[in-house]
């Protein structure tokens, strides 16, 4: 009998073409794919619960997939060894035959990582940008955002997507003296929406826009004036929420 599982994975993404399989690209699906065919003689389908893009990491993404096989917890460790070093099943889950790994998230956390010292072993794990820049008005920016409700804006050409409606949670800065973290949860998020927030707040902070002025670029949602240049190394997908009943410990 069919039994739906959900992994719990964890990945640096720098080598990786995404998290989604595609022809002819090494994904972290085809590797898990590939992993759980050699353990089990047998192939898998997974379907993610959130697409990351080429060169972006991820403490916590999920896959779910179906299978006769009775999958216990001990066998994490022997799928993880036969895993590259820089994925890592974190832990897999019974769940019910109806759900779905991404359609069932409640939200998504993300948070983007920028050094303003220059760094060789942040260098692909973080965005280098030494200009300086005030917290207050990147705050300022950040409450804004936590307040919109369309992101036209900031989506993409040619997002496949039938509304730009998202419910945002959590949007704010933080700053430790050497490094800036910027932090968003959302229900939602559109294609390249955290790095087009991350490079056009930073941007307009860079030239002293008046919040007044931010808002009303965001309010004309044209896309074409969002900053999408915030390089993939910084953005990690940190956390995917989900009601407590979801899974099942093995």
């Amino acid at each position: 009998m069919q039994q739906r599982y959900c992994i719990e994975v964890a990945y640096c993404g720098s080598k990786y073409h995404g998290s989604q399989s595609q022809i002819n690209a090494n994904t972290i699906q085809s590797e898990l794919e590939k992993a759980l065919q050699i353990f089990y003689k047998q192939t898998f389908s997974l379907i993610g619960a959130s697409r990351t893009d080429k060169g972006v990491h991820a403490l916590q993404n999920f896959y779910h997939v179906d299978t006769a096989i009775n999958i216990n917890h001990k066998q994490v460790y022997n799928i993880n060894s036969i895993l590259p070093p820089d994925i890592s099943i974190v832990n897999i889950y019974k769940t019910l035959p109806d759900f779905h790994a991404r359609f069932d998230a409640l939200n998504r956390e993300y948070k983007y990582f920028i050094h303003q010292f220059k760094d060789p072993f942040l260098n692909d794990r973080s965005w280098y940008f030494p200009y300086k820049i005030s917290s207050s008005i990147l705050n300022d920016y950040a409450s804004i955002i936590l307040e919109a409700k369309d992101f036209t804006f900031f989506s993409k050409k040619g997002t496949m997507t039938q509304t730009s409606l998202c419910n945002i949670e959590k949007s704010l800065w933080n700053f430790d003296g050497k490094n800036i973290i910027y932090n968003v949860s959302a229900n939602r998020f559109l294609r390249g929406m955290v790095r087009g927030l991350t490079a056009t707040m930073l941007n307009c902070a860079r030239k002293k826009m008046p919040v007044i002025d931010f808002e009303n670029l965001i309010q004309a949602k044209n896309n074409q004036k969002a900053d999408f240049s915030a390089p993939s190394n910084g953005l990690y997908l940190c956390a995917i929420n989900y009601h407590h009943h979801s899974f099942q410990d093995l």
